[in-house]
């Protein structure tokens, strides 16, 4: 039984969230966890954590909440999520987003979660929309296409974009 929970990452665990691999045919889908917590020490509202199965480092996560950038409703975007290809095929991927998606319901109650992923990403694709994820139509500033999980009380059936 997985035991899924995250830690922000401290100075602590910093060279061993730095050392989690993606496969090799997956390193043009997410930025670096370098260049995360780059972005993370220039940006205060992200959030980087550590997803451990117990004392096991699996992954990475990094969120935000970001107010003044998308007045006046803002956006909670979950930017960077990644399991370490030591751990893919085994549920991680799941279990984390749904841990990841909890931590932010508590954080943020009702808020919507934003998230992008690089055309041709399926693998991100086909987890994101199973856990509830579609496609708003919308590019981010990266080019990236960008899916938003309907949380919100104003859900009047107009929010998602197409499949």
């Amino acid at each position: 039984m997985m035991n899924i929970h995250s830690v922000p990452v401290t100075p602590d665990i910093r060279d061993q969230v730095l050392d989690l691999q993606l496969l090799p045919e997956q390193r043009g889908y997410i930025e670096p966890v370098e260049q995360c917590l780059e972005e993370a020490g220039q940006l205060q509202n992200w959030r980087p954590v550590g997803l451990y199965d117990g004392g096991t480092l699996i992954g990475f996560a990094m969120y935000g909440w970001f107010f003044r950038e998308y007045f006046p409703t803002g956006r909670l975007w979950l930017d960077r999520f990644l399991i370490d290809r030591r751990y893919q095929g085994r549920g991680y991927g799941r279990a984390a987003l749904r841990h990841m998606l909890d931590r932010l319901a508590l954080e943020h109650p009702k808020k919507d979660v934003y998230l992008s992923v690089i055309p041709g990403n399926g693998g991100a694709v086909r987890l994101y929309q199973g856990a509830g994820f579609r496609f708003t139509g919308e590019k981010d500033v990266h080019g990236e296409d960008v899916m938003r999980l309907v949380r919100s009380e104003r859900n009047s059936g107009k929010t998602h974009g197409p499949p």
